[in-house]
Parts: structure tokens; sequence; C-alpha cells
């Protein structure tokens, strides 16, 4: 049997799928809940066009960005009052499945989890075809 090529087999494998939740600043239970199933970029801020809207004062119009980029996601700051992970200011950063991000120091939780993995149909087929041979 072949081995199968690395960088198909992470590909394959990455989590297509992402959820961010608003967490309860006083419960820790989720208000509300996003899914995307297959989309690389999600948008967060106040203005009505991104993919999650939240009013809250301290959030900026364009405030973050989730990308995937190949195997994993990474948020991006846009906000003039920050994004913050355990308490300290971020960029960016890589996400960690269950992990939670505060939008300006005093704004709204999110958690994020990374979806199942599932390989998509067309990898899913090259990964056949390796095995097969």
């Amino acid at each position: 049997m072949k081995l199968i090529h690395n960088s198909l087999y992470q590909a394959a494998l990455a989590p297509r799928g992402i959820t961010v939740s608003l967490q309860s600043p006083s419960q820790g239970t989720s208000l509300q809940r996003w899914t995307f199933a297959d989309q690389p970029v999600i948008k967060i801020g106040r203005c009505a066009h991104n993919d999650i809207v939240l009013h809250s004062s301290v959030v900026s119009r364009y405030h973050l960005e989730a990308r995937r980029i190949a195997t994993q996601w990474k948020i991006i700051n846009f906000g003039n009052n920050g994004t913050y992970l355990e308490g300290q200011p971020i960029t960016e950063a890589i996400v960690r499945d269950g992990m939670i991000i505060r939008l300006a120091i005093s704004g709204p939780q999110l958690q994020i989890q990374l979806g199942s993995v599932v390989p998509d149909s067309r990898l899913k087929n090259e990964l056949r075809k390796e095995l097969v041979n």
C-alpha cells in the first residue's frame, strides 16, 4: 500500500465547519449560536454586512475575522477596542477548539468550536485511490 501524501491527508481531515457562540457573561451558557459549514471567512462586528452581527457599543463595525487557512482557523482583530484571549490583547491567533475570546476589554464573549472532521468528497476520493493502489 502506498503512503498517503501528508498534505492531501491533512487537507482532507481539516475542520471544515466552525461554530461561534455568544456566551452569557454571568452563567457561561450560550445565548446565541452561529454555525458555518464550509465558509472560508467569517466576519464579526456591529455592521449589518457581517456574518455575525453583535449590537454592542464596544464592538467595532468590522471587529474580527475568522479565516480558514489550510488545515486550521485563524482569528484576526480589526477592532479599535481590541480582541482579548485569556485577558491579553491579540492581533491574531490560531483557533483552538473551545477557545473563548472577548471583543473589547468589557465586551461580549465568544466561544469558538471547530467542526467535526469530515473530508470533502473530492479529497475523500483521492484518499480512496491512494489506499487502493
